[in-house]
């Protein structure tokens, strides 16, 4: 099951349109994942400070295998890196240099708890990810909670199409630009603004698809077929 797929990392479809690969696309395996996912989250603010290291490895082993199968850090980098910037000035001006660490040490454990929710949206199939929460909540909760899982990898590429057609016209949202917190607004107005407005959008797309497909009036829902 882990073994890594010969060929390229998008399937072509009897269309030619390139379609999403999932390592974990049995509902055995899924819960399996979503269980530990779900430990290795909590397990990142309730474990004491001497187990993160532990925590830390195995995390690394996930964010390995996520790259592997085509997963992007560079999200995952942006926001650690943004955090533990605040964060850390925070305490400085709260508590002084002497209380940093703690900052450091919170940030760290806040990074822990996102990477095996990143980790679960790259190796799991959506349509899984529904089937195995249907057992334990509300189909409705069940199909959001998936498709919001199937959104990461869409909401990242979105993301990334904005923030360089708004540096192409003259932005000042670039890395260096961004140092300086008068720049800060410019980066609300012209990246998250608009993907607040296209995943609004996608939302009611999706909400419009499900509807048409008689979404919510069967009791047991049927789910995507295995590929």
């Amino acid at each position: 099951m882990w073994a890594r797929r010969s060929g390229a990392r998008a399937l072509k479809s009897a269309h030619g349109a390139a379609e999403r690969y999932f390592v974990i696309n049995d509902v055995t395996w899924c819960a399996l994942a979503i269980f530990l996912v779900l430990a290795l989250s909590g397990g990142a603010f309730l474990v004491p400070q001497g187990w993160l290291l532990y925590l830390g490895l195995i995390n690394a082993l996930l964010l390995l295998q996520g790259r592997y199968f085509g997963g992007r850090l560079k999200g995952l980098a942006v926001i650690f890196i943004s955090q533990l910037v605040i964060t850390s000035l925070l305490y400085l001006l709260l508590h002084g240099a002497a209380r940093l660490p703690e900052g450091v040490i919170a940030v760290t454990r806040i990074l822990l708890a996102m990477i095996p929710g990143w980790w679960l949206s790259i190796v799991c199939a959506p349509q899984r990810i529904g089937e195995v929460l249907s057992y334990c909540l509300p189909s409705k909760w069940a199909f959001v909670l998936g498709a919001c899982f199937g959104l990461l990898p869409y909401l990242g590429q979105e993301t990334r199409e904005i923030y360089q057609m708004q540096v192409m016209r003259g932005a000042k949202i670039q890395p260096k630009a961004l140092w300086r917190p008068q720049n800060w607004q410019e980066l609300i107005y012209c990246v998250l603004y608009p993907l607040l407005i296209q995943l609004l959008k996608l939302s009611k797309q999706m909400a419009t698809a499900a509807k048409l497909r008689q979404f919510g009036r069967a009791r047991k829902p049927t789910h995507w077929p295995y590929e």
